[in-house]
């Protein structure tokens, strides 16, 4: 039998799970985690006691700073980043540094700036670096690629694309550290990258030309107060409004937020339930991008995270 490909995972958060069951249950027999680096030791702790109860023997785990170690000690194929956006290209580079492949969360990363980095640190050393863009795969989307290669609908001139998140998923991202751009560089970066990739993906093209609007008029504290939402905390848990807020969120009332976050809050100072409506926000709620491709085809895109239905 081959030897296991060897993984070692940075960010144990929710993101993560998808990835550690993959390696420790369903593909156990060929895949193995071997280290597992964070910055909250008490959602190290967690991992440690998910792989367990997959059947996985629990792993060594490390502190950020201690990541050349983990590299050095666990001897891993290849390192998976589920970390927040920010940090993503840090430990793309020093991994492809150390001589190792990487498979990343979406997005890459955030920035250009940033992103030129990731190249040229994969031009230099010839490490491989696959950005999970899982909405590829999913039936439909998959179908419509197959339908514009066959030709059946003639050339692309034009693509139309609008996606609405509900208040209770929108919500959700400026609740978490994605409602700073220093963190995620706003959702037209950490969501719209899954749909810009598809649209390039399906058109075979790249763009040329983008032009952007953003604002925030939904989630603000004006709004807030125009709903009768006064006397705000700065989080859900223990609001003193949080009675007759529709968008309050109790992390205690599932046992896996409870345990991840509310928990855990007390090694890292991390809130997972910061009010939606805070002045600290800086990202966008409403977007529209018009993007002209090489080839011709022009994309009108809008995103928005409040709507009624998603």
């Amino acid at each position: 039998m081959p030897e296991k490909k060897r993984y070692a995972l940075v960010g144990a958060g929710s993101r993560s799970k998808m990835f550690t069951k993959a390696i420790a249950k369903t593909y156990s027999e060929i895949c193995e985690l071997v280290g597992c680096c964070d910055i909250n030791a008490g959602r190290l702790e967690l991992k440690n006691a998910e792989l367990v109860a997959y059947g996985h023997p629990a792993v060594p785990t490390f502190a950020p700073d201690e990541f050349d170690r983990m590299i050095a000690e666990t001897r891993p194929d290849a390192v998976i980043v589920t970390s927040v956006d920010a940090t993503h290209d840090h430990y793309i580079c020093r991994a492809m540094e150390l001589g190792v492949d990487v498979i990343t969360e979406k997005p890459m990363t955030i920035d250009e700036k940033r992103c030129r980095r990731i190249l040229e640190t994969q031009a230099a050393t010839g490490r491989n670096v696959q950005v999970t863009f899982n909405y590829r795969y999913a039936p439909v989307r998959s179908q419509i690629k197959e339908i514009i290669q066959a030709g059946e609908i003639g050339k692309v001139l034009s693509v139309d694309f609008a996606w609405l998140l509900d208040t209770r998923h929108g919500a959700d991202y400026f609740r978490r550290w994605h409602r700073r751009r220093e963190n995620a560089g706003s959702l037209l970066v950490h969501k719209s990258t899954h749909h810009f990739d598809l649209v390039n993906w399906w058109l075979g093209d790249r763009p040329e030309e983008v032009f952007c609007h953003a604002s925030r008029g939904f989630y603000t504290p004006a709004n807030a107060d125009e709903m009768g939402l006064q006397d705000r905390g700065e989080r859900c848990h223990n609001c003193p409004i949080d009675d007759k807020c529709k968008f309050y969120l109790d992390l205690a009332e599932l046992p896996e937020t409870k345990a991840l976050y509310l928990d855990n809050e007390k090694y890292d100072g991390y809130f997972r339930d910061r009010c939606v409506f805070s002045d600290e926000i800086d990202i966008w709620d409403n977007m529209s991008v018009s993007v002209r491709y090489r080839g011709g085809a022009l994309l009108n895109y809008m995103l928005h995270s409040y709507s009624p239905w998603e």
